[in-house]
């Protein structure tokens, strides 16, 4: 412990923000991670406590006490090994992990946290700078050849894990770029692609195939879902091709909002108008749904809402508002309740203070027609929570003028067509069946076929995602060779 009074002497650092009429200008990152100085002042913050609730607070088990150690001791590069062993990708989850570790970390109690995301984005940052982050492939090579459908986070790190022990990969992705929705979901403004980019060269060189715009298992992708697919392999074939299959495909299909008037011109899943916003970004194609000078409501208050309301701010709407069907959470969490868990309380992003209204039990109750086919107005009622049952306030109607209207409510499941082309046996959300402890885990009803991420445990976190990619390789590396070395 380089500190034993550092959580008494220093109070918390935060990242700076670009501010918020610079960074509406552009689609770049914004968040500036901590100096080497204000690193090692956090990392003196850890008290280096008998139990690390922080490591069981992060889903894959970071050995966060010893990397702020390093940290304050100036062994940045020792402190990158240290964070590696856990984790494939810190450069995402650094930016956008909401970093349960946090709400965990024993400090937390009586104060402020300490900051372990924002040295976490130090380090990663810091190894990059320095080269210190580089390709790591096998000694040899087991002749073993496994294929894994997605190429989001959960894909990517199980990818990773699979090719550095020997095993010829192949990740097939059904868009025309890599990285799932940390490439087509995420705005560049939260995580800039570069960083996916430059982890699929790392990885290349560790000899993974990459193969983009192909659909694995069914052609029929719903739409709304994106799909720049050319190229159709089914099921049978990837069978037959590979020694394992992993699906790691995510959790796609978003929930729809039945009420009257869905069906009205200016109204769309999130990702409807996010993703092409990534392309906008990305490659120049204009985004076809425009905001600028529009009133923009968001129904949905999570993450996805939040990206929402950023892109719409710098569109240049003329307001945003943010529906929440659950009420208002207090300001401050009941600590003596919750820690070390995910504490209930208001959360306000970035996005938030770029201009938003927020508005908490809420329930759309439809939308109004111009006379042309486009929406003009939303219809809602207030909701009263007590005793935990929803019930609408009589006379509480209300309308609001609305241009475009954005459904960020979450996802419920992947897409079933992949799935069925698998002979997949799905629980009762519609996700992939597989456990996650035990013998044969991650591995589905179908022999050599395992799944992973969103499309088994349904709508989560990039860090889940992570972890799930990674315990999951170690499944499959087992099942191919009898035994593994790979870490749980």
């Amino acid at each position: 412990m380089g500190k034993p009074t550092g959580f008494m002497e220093f109070e918390r650092l935060s990242e700076s923000y670009d501010p918020v009429e610079q960074r509406l200008k552009h689609y770049k990152e914004f968040v500036h991670a901590l100096s080497d100085d204000d690193a090692k002042i956090q990392g003196a913050r850890c008290m280096d406590c008998g139990i690390p609730f922080c490591n069981n607070g992060c889903p894959v088990n970071n050995i966060i006490p010893d990397w702020n150690d390093l940290v304050y001791r100036g062994n940045w590069k020792q402190a990158l090994e240290v964070l590696h062993s856990t984790n494939n990708f810190p450069d995402f989850t650094g930016r956008i992990c909401p970093a349960p570790c946090e709400a965990a970390c024993t400090l937390g109690i009586n104060a402020a946290p300490v900051g372990i995301k924002s040295i976490e984005h130090a380090i990663i940052d810091k190894g990059w700078e320095m080269g210190w982050v580089v390709p790591q492939p096998p000694k040899s090579k087991t002749g073993k050849k496994v294929a894994i459908v997605g190429s989001g986070p959960a894909g990517l790190a199980a990818a990773q894990q699979l090719a550095r022990v020997g095993h010829d990969v192949t990740v097939f992705e059904k868009s025309d770029r890599l990285g799932g929705l940390l490439a087509y979901g995420i705005p560049d403004f939260k995580m800039e692609k570069t960083l996916v980019d430059r982890r699929v060269a790392q990885m290349e060189a560790e000899g993974v195939t990459f193969k983009t715009k192909v659909v694995i298992g069914d052609k029929n992708v719903p739409a709304g879902i994106n799909n720049d697919a050319t190229e159709f392999v089914s099921a049978d074939q990837l069978k037959k091709d590979f020694d394992a299959i992993i699906l790691a495909a995510g959790s796609e299909v978003p929930r729809d909002l039945p009420v009257p008037g869905r069906e009205l011109k200016g109204i769309y899943a999130a990702l409807e108008f996010l993703i092409p916003q990534n392309k906008e970004v990305q490659q120049g194609k204009a985004n076809p749904v425009n905001v600028k000078g529009k009133h923009v409501i968001v129904i949905g208050g999570g993450d996805t809402g939040s990206d929402c309301v950023g892109t719409s701010n710098r569109h240049g709407a003329a307001s945003v508002t943010q529906f929440e069907l659950m009420p208002m959470p207090p300001e401050q969490e009941n600590k003596e309740l919750t820690w070390p868990y995910w504490p209930y309380k208001l959360r306000t992003s970035s996005s938030h203070d770029e201009g938003c209204s927020r508005d908490f039990a809420v329930a759309t109750k439809g939308f109004v027609d111009d006379g042309k086919g486009n929406v003009k107005a939303l219809k809602a009622v207030r909701l009263d929570w007590t005793d935990g049952q929803m019930r609408e306030v009589p006379g509480s109607e209300f309308e609001l003028p609305c241009d475009n209207a954005f459904l960020a409510m979450g996802f419920t499941n992947p897409v079933g067509g992949l799935l069925d082309a698998f002979g997949v046996e799905k629980d009762g959300r519609q996700n992939a069946k597989a456990t996650t402890d035990g013998a044969g885990c991650y591995k589905t009803s179908v022999d050599k076929v395992f799944a992973a991420g969103d499309v088994r445990r349904g709508q989560s976190l990039v860090v889940w995602a992570i972890r799930e990619g990674r315990q999951a390789a170690r499944e499959v590396d087992a099942f191919l060779m009898g035994s593994t070395t790979l870490p749980r």
